[in-house]
């Protein structure tokens, strides 16, 4: 947004409570690696440039590549300058930070959705002999005591944690609820290739049937890594990773587990099988299939012959909880009345309407389903710096 204000000569400062990066420095685990590739991991006027782009960014190279992009822009960072409340005023905003004060006519809330860890409140019924972690607090399996490990949400970052640790010798248990299932490669090209080249990627929020649902939609089960390897639940269980149902509830120590496990994977099936259906269609009507590989479709995810519905927290078999149930922003510090009962912005494609000159930036589905990744941002960047500029104008 940044480097968009600075095309249309508007004056801006950028706040960061931390480091240049700051969440990406001091609060993801070690291993971590960016899902999308890295001729896709572009922003404006800045792209990779290295001799992998059909790699994935390790942690230190996404460090360096946005602090990269912020001083090749010249971007008016201001860091270590944390943001302790905003209200409405006279021809704009105060901005309170632990630095002073700051007024300004429009104001752009680029903070993201990954603030807090979303850890549900059954949480509180977890006996105190299991040791709990969330994505912030978890770095690598040294972290964790020896034992078993429950890894709670199926998601992108619960499949690759739970891999993780398997592989370091612990035995693991997997709570899956609602999941996106992707293949990492389909015909011969990386899955997000078919997302961005067919334009489903691209479609924008007010073309969506039902926006709300695809905004609560869990991040694809993808890991990046040098060998393009899909990271899928047959993939876990042919491991030896038990596979049980969404935790429902935490009741005299014993975890309790939905019986609904075949239900959401055959549903996660079905949904992947209507997104390569979009995806061939659209390689049969753009002319490229001599471009690509043959069709494919996956096996059905293996749905264990039994699964166990509880698990009892309190006999050691299960030593560490790894809740990887996704984030929520954190709006505490943000003193105007443009949030729902659930703590959630009002806005409509990234314009806070009830806060003439506010916008949000960097929420899922915001203006288009690619919005929270990185080459998602410039697009969404640039219309809403259109409106803004005509704010101002006005």
């Amino acid at each position: 947004m940044s480097r968009v204000l600075t095309e249309h000569s508007i004056d801006h400062v950028v706040l960061e409570r931390g480091e240049v990066a700051n969440s990406w420095r001091r609060e993801r685990w070690d291993s971590l690696r960016l899902l999308t590739p890295n001729w896709l991991t572009r922003l404006p006027g800045y792209a990779y440039s290295g001799s992998d782009p059909d790699g994935f960014m390790t942690l230190p190279e996404v460090v360096n590549f946005i602090a990269g992009f912020a001083a090749e822009s010249s971007a008016p960072v201001r860091t270590h300058t944390a943001v302790t409340a905003v209200s409405s005023v006279d021809g704009g905003y105060q901005v309170e930070t632990e630095c002073g004060e700051i007024h300004c006519r429009s104001l752009v809330l680029a903070t993201g959705t990954n603030n807090t860890p979303r850890v549900p409140d059954l949480h509180r019924a977890v006996p105190q002999t299991v040791q709990c972690l969330t994505t912030f607090s978890y770095r690598n399996p040294d972290a964790l005591p020896s034992g078993g490990v429950l890894v709670v949400g199926a998601a992108a970052t619960g499949v690759q944690l739970a891999d993780e640790i398997h592989r370091s010798g612990r035995p693991v248990t997997l709570c899956v609820g609602e999941h996106v299932r992707l293949p990492r490669t389909y015909r011969g090209r990386d899955i997000l290739w078919w997302m961005d080249s067919s334009g489903v990627w691209h479609q924008r929020y007010d073309q969506i049937e039902d926006l709300e649902r695809a905004r609560r939609l869990p991040s694809p089960q993808l890991v990046g890594t040098p060998e393009h390897s899909t990271l899928e639940l047959n993939t876990l269980s042919g491991a030896g990773i038990e596979i049980v149902g969404k935790l429902a509830a935490v009741r005299d120590g014993r975890a309790l587990f939905s019986g609904g496990l075949a239900n959401q994977l055959a549903l996660a099936d079905l949904k992947l099988e209507r997104l390569l259906d979009t995806f061939d269609g659209w390689a049969r009507d753009s002319r490229i299939e001599s471009e690509v590989g043959p069709v494919e479709r996956f096996a059905p995810t293996r749905a264990p012959s039994s699964t166990r519905l509880s698990l009892d927290l309190r006999t050691g078999e299960i030593r560490a909880i790894v809740w990887a149930t996704g984030y929520r922003p954190d709006y505490r510090w943000l003193n105007v009345p443009v949030l729902t009962h659930k703590g959630e912005l009002r806005h409509d494609g990234g314009v806070v309407t009830q806060a003439p000159g506010m916008y949000v930036l960097g929420l899922p589905v915001l203006r288009r389903r690619n919005s929270t990744f990185i080459n998602g941002a410039e697009a969404d960047a640039r219309d809403l710096a259109q409106h803004l500029t005509g704010y101002l104008a006005s």
